[in-house]
């Protein structure tokens, strides 16, 4: 007996099949996992077994206290030492190379132990514009660069509208690119609020270093890190001041590709940066 699968009351085409299983590689689906993600690094070491009966105190005999709990990675105190540390690494760090090989030595982030790559930066860091983005995908963490999927390719295209682009040599017409995290999360969910506060202190020397004239936000993960605000689609398109620079929210592209329609506004952001460029001059 033959499957036949349907998809929303209609057969489901092979062309079809193809298109949701590109869309689900796009979004990161790449293994089988649960109905809702697990992080497995910040599962427990172990699991406290249950006294058996036996082993209860007998009268007038005191129970052994205890064991104290592990901090985990998640506590207040364990994070502020962690940040403490990053802090120190990036402010040592007198250049983007060494900048990018003390973050690469930082081990207090959990998830960069499943990551398969560093994805540091690509592009001039002589540009004028430093993009900020959330964190590697699949095909960027497989290439250790950011922005080269599918979304990295509708924004080569929308910024090459506006003349610029991450290969151009002329740094007034080169892009910047770089990510709040340098390692994909697994299943490409959200940055973590704790992940977020240990690179932020490798981000402001980043840009510190790179030192553009312009920021732009692109979505939500880089708007609340770099803003602590989200909402991307009422942020976009109004200027902000982040890292001491003017900085623009715009839409990401994976949310462009799928809402075309969306695309309209995108292009209004990208001619407002435009315009504050040529306003800036050399």
């Amino acid at each position: 007996m033959t499957a036949n699968p349907t998809y929303l009351g209609h057969d489901l085409t092979p062309e079809a099949a193809l298109a949701l299983l590109e869309w689900q590689i796009e979004m990161g689906v790449d293994e089988p996992m649960l109905d809702a993600p697990v992080d497995r690094f910040d599962l427990p070491d172990a699991v406290e077994k249950p006294r058996r009966p036996a082993e209860a105190a007998l009268p007038g005999m005191a129970a052994a206290p205890a064991p104290a709990p592990r901090p985990s990675a998640g506590e207040g105190p364990v994070i502020e030492v962690l940040v403490a540390q990053a802090e120190a690494a990036a402010a040592a760090a007198d250049t983007l190379q060494a900048l990018a090989d003390a973050q690469e030595r930082f081990d207090g982030i959990e998830l960069k132990k499943g990551a398969r790559s560093f994805a540091f930066a690509d592009g001039n860091p002589k540009a004028r514009v430093l993009i900020l983005g959330e964190a590697p995908g699949d095909e960027e963490d497989r290439q250790g660069r950011p922005f080269v999927g599918r979304a990295g390719q509708l924004l080569d295209r929308m910024f090459a509208a506006i003349g610029l682009a991450r290969d151009a040599v002329d740094a007034e017409k080169s892009l910047y690119i770089t990510n709040v995290l340098p390692w994909r999360p697994p299943g490409n969910r959200d940055p973590s609020p704790d992940e977020m506060a240990m690179m932020m202190p490798f981000v402001r020397r980043h840009v510190e270093l790179a030192d553009p004239d312009f920021v732009v936000l692109m979505g939500n993960t880089p708007c609340q890190a770099a803003l602590g605000r989200r909402g991307i689609l009422r942020l976009r398109g109004h200027w902000a001041r982040a890292f001491d620079k003017p900085a623009l929210p715009m839409t990401h592209p994976a949310y462009l590709l799928r809402n075309p329609v969306a695309k309209r506004e995108a292009w209004a952001d990208l001619l407002s940066l435009a315009e504050k460029l040529d306003a800036a001059g050399v």
